[in-house]
């Protein structure tokens, strides 16, 4: 606003300023013609009339209207009111015989040769023009004939005051200008500044609200967002800031509202899990008693058992990740110890082996252990959930390779990676979401229920660390990237 203020006052100035030169031109240019033109019409009378006579002897001496002194240059020259630097010239033909000029002392001095010329060239109209007189400068000039029409007479005076009195004025306009532009420029900016103080407030607070984590947990918004002043509430900027309030405050109220919910949702599926619990074991350890006299039971009551059996172990396993996820969710502290990943890598890979027989694994690890700081049991978790992934997910004969590099800060980078048939690109963008599952090129084999990749998303993150997967047909990765140095791990909030 500034800038388009001042640019417009910078242009207006310009705009006053050459229509100033523009009629003070026109204004001193009329003035200098009416006194050529004078000169025109005293030198050409003159010069047809001739010098007065001296007066004769014996009769009253009276002294001459002037006395033509001798120099070059026409006589009129020394006649009364010729101004200093006046040329004058008298021209038969086209040549001039006759030219000179009055110094600034009073006398006359000749001009060149290629300064008559172009006295000589002049029409002999009456009209006055403006030459550049070589030696001389630029002149206005007018040529009258004689009154016989033989000769010509030319005069004229120099523009030098012209110009000087042009320059002077741009000049001191110049000035003036600068000056108004830097004082426009110092109010400008006290008073834009003044006047958009409110609007740089609503900036402030909207900068302040952007930068809350609005995606998760219980969010404060700041206790008054905008101050408006009640005598600038109908203002552009008043209603804006009153827009504002309203709309943070209608955000605030959904965002607490959107917390009760979660934590109602989360405190109920943690209390679900838990209880759960309970009467699941007591049906998995019956289903195992009645397993003891599988000899003595009919057929089909024994295939029933042992589908219950088998039900209860996976309801335990999917009540233990919904129970784990809400301990997360709900900001349970986790452990803050050294682990070895390495090691970790190491028992993790051997059991993959083991439930994973059909499939080739690998392992890539580095010398020296890698050590980071953190909760070994949810970080094996991780590698647990991440082969059983692969294996899941993936036909027989797949190579899994599970590496592990570590870095300069402390940190560590983990990939398990496979030469699977691949994520479907659709699937990429939710997969770390709950209950996400592959499509039929990745199956549902051993009763997955579509928490594993949301138990390490959410340890991961508790671990303040990131998670991301690239996966193209036949080059499938996941990466786990944990930083070396890290916050206590209790104050985390998992956004899973």
């Amino acid at each position: 606003m500034l800038v388009t203020l001042v640019s417009l006052l910078a242009v207006v100035c310009v705009g006053i300023g050459v229509g100033t030169e523009f009629a003070l031109h026109r204004f001193l240019m009329g003035q200098l013609d009416e006194q050529v033109i004078d000169a025109g019409h005293r030198s050409a009378t003159i010069y047809d009339l001739g010098p007065p006579r001296p007066p004769p002897p014996g009769s009253p001496r009276r002294t001459p209207p002037f006395d033509p002194g001798r120099g070059p240059g026409p006589a009129f020259l020394d006649a009364p009111g010729q101004a200093t630097h006046t040329v004058g010239a008298v021209a038969f033909n086209g040549v001039v015989v006759n030219a000179g000029v009055i110094t600034s002392n009073g006398s006359r001095a000749a001009i060149s040769n290629a300064a008559a010329m172009q006295l000589a060239r002049i029409t002999p109209n009456g009209r006055p023009v403006t030459v550049n007189l070589d030696g001389l400068g630029r002149y206005r000039v007018v040529a009258r004939p004689s009154r016989t029409g033989i000769a010509a007479v030319v005069s004229g005076l120099p523009m030098s005051g012209v110009d000087s009195t042009m320059l002077s004025v741009v000049a001191i306009f110049g000035i003036v200008a600068g000056i108004a532009l830097a004082v426009a420029i110092a109010l400008g900016i006290v008073i834009i500044r003044r006047q958009l103080a409110p609007l740089s407030r609503v900036s402030t607070a909207a900068r302040d609200v952007a930068n809350l984590e609005l995606d998760r947990g219980a969010v404060t918004m700041p206790t008054s967002i905008v101050a408006v002043d009640p005598a600038a509430v109908h203002t552009e900027v008043g209603r804006l800031a009153t827009a504002l309030n309203r709309m943070l405050e209608r955000i605030s109220d959904a965002l607490a509202a959107r917390h009760a919910s979660e934590t109602r949702v989360r405190r109920f599926v943690a209390d679900a899990s838990h209880e759960l619990r309970t009467p699941l074991a007591a049906i998995r350890g019956y289903a195992e008693l009645a397993q003891r006299q599988h000899a003595e039971l009919p057929d089909d009551v024994a295939r029933a058992m042992s589908r219950v059996e088998s039900e209860a172990v996976r309801m335990t396993h999917l009540v233990e990740d919904m129970l784990l996820l809400a301990r997360l969710d709900s900001g349970r502290p986790l452990q803050s110890e050294p682990v070895d990943l390495s090691q970790l890598a190491v028992d993790a890979v051997a059991d993959a082996h083991v439930a994973g027989p059909d499939h080739e694994w690998s392992l890539d690890l580095p010398d020296e252990p890698v050590v980071v700081t953190g909760d070994g049991p949810r970080l094996q978790q991780v590698l647990v959930n991440l082969l059983a992934n692969a294996r899941t997910h993936t036909p027989v004969g797949t190579a899994v390779t599970t590496s592990l590099v570590g870095d300069s800060a402390g940190g560590a980078v983990l990939t398990v990676a496979d030469d699977g048939p691949g994520i479907t690109a659709s699937l990429q963008t939710e997969i770390f979401e709950r209950f996400a599952r592959g499509d039929t090129s990745r199956s549902r084999r051993d009763g997955n229920t579509g928490l594993g990749l949301a138990i390490v998303s959410a340890v991961v993150k508790a671990h303040h660390g990131s998670i991301d997967v690239r996966s193209v047909p036949g080059d499938t990765a996941f990466t786990v990237r944990l930083p070396g140095t890290q916050p206590p791990l209790s104050d985390h909030k998992s956004s899973a």
